[in-house]
């Protein structure tokens, strides 16, 4: 966080709501510059009198249309043509993808809009959203949905507590160390659920 903190926050200030575009854009399109840094600086910088509150959560709404609406087309135009030719490296077959499709298809509204409000992950959804050729205006909709209380909830954290900036990072930092840690955690549960799950099914576990 500090190392960008150093760098995104000059441009903040000088460049205000331009700087918030561009970056809020470069992060949905997969670059990992972290909103939590961006947007809350933007209420800083509302707090200040500097910008508009309800400016800088457009603006950042804006952006993250923007720039999801371009990591969706690269996935569903060219990405999953990349996974059926080199996913075999990443052990991706087109039975995952087979099965990425019908959840897409089934539960890709929930997904698109949850994963909106989780660090980390929202910037890389759009991809596989667009691989899976999730219908786009869903897809767009429920960006927005997702996008529009993460970033409020931001702006107002920036607006109410920048006044102390490095404890309100400090609390992003425990909060995305907790986020991620549970994650992983989920993750391991579930291969290990489908690990045990298959080998019972092949009856690897039979006396």
């Amino acid at each position: 966080m500090e190392f960008f903190s150093e760098r995104l926050l000059p441009l903040l200030v000088e460049y205000g709501l331009l700087a918030i575009f561009v970056t809020m854009t470069l992060e949905s399109v997969c670059i990992p510059i972290p909103s939590e840094i961006v947007v809350p600086f933007g209420g800083v910088l509302a707090a200040r009198g500097d910008e508009s509150l309800w400016a800088v959560v457009g603006v950042a709404t804006l952006a993250n249309m923007v720039g999801s609406g371009i990591a969706y087309g690269a996935g569903r135009y060219g990405g999953r043509a990349l996974f059926e030719r080199y996913g075999k490296f990443l052990f991706i077959s087109s039975h995952h993808l087979a099965r990425a499709d019908q959840w897409f298809e089934r539960r890709g509204e929930i997904t698109v809009f949850l994963t909106r409000m989780m660090p980390g992950v929202r910037t890389f959804i759009s991809v596989p959203a667009g691989v899976s050729r999730m219908n786009a205006l869903k897809f767009a909709v429920y960006s927005l949905l997702g996008a529009i209380p993460w970033n409020m909830g931001l702006a107002l954290l920036g607006w109410y507590f920048g006044s102390n900036w490095e404890g309100l990072q400090a609390q992003f930092h425990r909060y995305n160390a907790v986020f991620y840690v549970a994650l992983g955690a989920c993750l391991v549960a579930f291969v290990t659920w489908r690990v045990i799950r298959r080998r019972r099914e092949r009856g690897d576990f039979e006396a």
